[in-house]
């Protein structure tokens, strides 16, 4: 079984989800990342694992669930972040998740195996990636350190990294990240009415939605 990573940020106001606003307020922006984190975490626990880690930068809150590990993330870019968290890890194949998709389901990562597969990799709609699975974290340094993050053809260059160093990559379905107010009205929709996210999107102002 591997390590689960999800690396995230605390959902303090004005600090996470700023491109949420304009359309919600930093505090509203807060509650959504935070309901999409507890969702996350939340999935992460439903799905078999050697080790459940939560990569954090901040403190954590009453959104982390039992059966977690946390440690804080290194200083850097998000790339040197990524790889710290996978090199980070003590053995074993290791899959790292965001924050940002409160629609992942435990069904998507169970479909991860490590048969003939060196990486797996979740491309996200606005062409960043949503996951990505290594056989040997390690190697996270070089697979990953230096690929330039946020913009719209990271996806494209992070995969093309792991080709180039003759791993073989399988691909997970892509999924849309909440980072506009468009998106979060997308994905909410794709959420269960029951999951935090789609809640807290309920409970906001009809003016804001």
């Amino acid at each position: 079984m591997p390590t689960l990573l999800v690396i995230a940020k605390e959902p303090v106001p004005g600090r996470v989800k700023t491109r949420l606003t304009p359309g919600f307020t930093p505090g509203q922006a807060a509650a959504l990342a935070e309901a999409s984190l507890a969702d996350t975490l939340r999935t992460i626990a439903r799905v078999p694992a050697a080790r459940r880690v939560l990569v954090l930068d901040g403190t954590p809150g009453r959104w982390l669930p039992a059966g977690f590990d946390v440690v804080p993330q290194t200083r850097g870019t998000l790339g040197e972040r990524i790889a710290a968290a996978f090199t980070g890890c003590r053995s074993g194949p290791a899959v790292l998740v965001g924050m940002d998709t409160p629609q992942l389901t435990p069904e998507l990562l169970t479909r991860i195996t490590w048969d003939a597969t060196d990486a797996w990799f979740g491309p996200a709609t606005d062409g960043g990636f949503w996951a990505l699975g290594l056989r040997t974290p390690a190697r996270a340094d070089r697979l990953v350190r230096g690929v330039p993050m946020s913009t719209p053809r990271t996806g494209a260059l992070q995969r093309r990294r792991l080709l180039d160093a003759g791993l073989v990559v399988r691909d997970l379905p892509v999924l849309g990240d909440v980072d506009t107010a468009e998106d979060a009205r997308h994905v909410g929709a794709l959420c269960p009415p029951d999951s935090h996210f789609a809640a807290a999107l309920r409970a906001l102002p009809q003016a804001v939605r």
